[in-house]
């Protein structure tokens, strides 16, 4: 792996999970020593992070790790309510029924994943991804799922307030799984609704999230 790739990755993942929060500046030199690499990598690595939205220029501060602030969230959930509603409508038309009814098998179990002692809940995470990526798939437009992949980067940068509400997750598991039946029945409209109703319930809980815990 190019040390630039490495660089980027390794920033993308702290940014992601919280270790680099909003606001923290982001220098090449203090990266480059940190990282055990160069500056030309790490500047590579930043610019990567800037066409992401994951970082940006500050006046008299350099780069910096951009915020999620309520107004950004909502934003946020404006343009992915759009892409995902159309991408499962896309994929209850064009799904592989064999692909669908394997995630339903494993959404109908989701509870015992949430029930284990993985705190950051990595198996009904990657539960979830392995059903977007099966959504892609279906879809099979290359123009949506690359906007929608760029969505799902600053998605993931909020997830910890879900995590730290088990109900949630459970509620949000079950979601999951009306998407999955609409979509393996063929349904557009049904598995367009039941991502709507998902993705509400979900903002509202990262809102209320918020306001609970005011930064």
């Amino acid at each position: 792996m190019r040390a630039s790739d490495r660089a980027y990755l390794v920033l993308r993942e702290e940014i992601l999970d919280g270790d680099l929060a909003a606001g923290s500046v982001l220098a090449e030199v203090e990266q480059s020593t940190r990282l055990g690499v160069s500056r030309t990598p790490v500047r590579e690595a930043l610019a990567r992070l800037a066409s992401d939205g994951l970082v940006a220029a500050r006046s008299g501060r350099g780069l910096v790790v951009t915020d999620m602030s309520v107004e950004r969230i909502t934003e946020l959930f404006e343009v992915r309510e759009a892409l995902e509603q159309q991408a499962a409508r896309l994929a209850a038309r064009r799904r592989d029924t064999a692909v669908f009814a394997a995630l339903r098998a494993e959404f109908r179990r989701a509870d015992e994943l949430l029930e284990n002692d993985d705190p950051a809940r990595t198996d009904y995470y990657a539960l979830v991804a392995r059903l977007d990526a099966a959504i892609d798939d279906a879809v099979a437009n290359p123009f949506l799922i690359a906007t929608l992949t760029g969505v799902r980067t600053h998605v993931a940068r909020i997830r910890r307030f879900s995590q730290d509400n088990p109900a949630r997750l459970r509620e949000a598991a079950r979601e999951h799984l009306v998407i999955v039946d609409a979509i393996l029945d063929g349904s557009e409209s049904l598995a367009a609704h039941a991502t709507q109703i998902h993705l509400y319930r979900s903002l509202t809980n990262i809102l209320g999230s918020i306001e609970r815990n005011p930064t």
